[in-house]
């Protein structure tokens, strides 16, 4: 359960850092934005290096899971677009093997 919700506070900052420099680049916003975006990238990173995995690939992999399922969420709710049938069974693709790399049997 701490996986997931260190996958869920990393993905949340990593969509608004990448958003923010959106906002900035493509939408005209202030720099702020940006000085706000890498603080969140920042935040993200550092997110990472919390989940208990012996390797930084396999956490970064399993990462990528949570990271698609709350892009979906954030396509959602801070863009208003509902997520089609495809984009909800790729979501559901992806954190399935997600969920295979980080609780998947491993030799002792």
């Amino acid at each position: 359960m701490r996986t997931a919700a260190i996958y869920a506070a990393a993905a949340l900052a990593e969509i608004a850092g990448c958003f923010a420099f959106w906002a900035w680049l493509r939408l005209g916003h202030s720099a702020v934005w940006a000085v706000a975006g890498v603080a969140a990238l920042v935040a993200f990173a550092w997110l990472l290096t919390l989940v208990e995995v012996a390797a930084a690939g396999r956490a970064f992999a399993a990462y990528g899971g949570s990271y698609v399922a709350a892009s979906l969420v954030w396509l959602r709710v801070v863009e208003g677009i509902a997520p089609d049938r495809w984009d909800l069974t790729g979501g559901a693709v992806v954190l399935a093997g997600a969920a295979i790399i980080v609780w998947g049997p491993r030799p002792a």
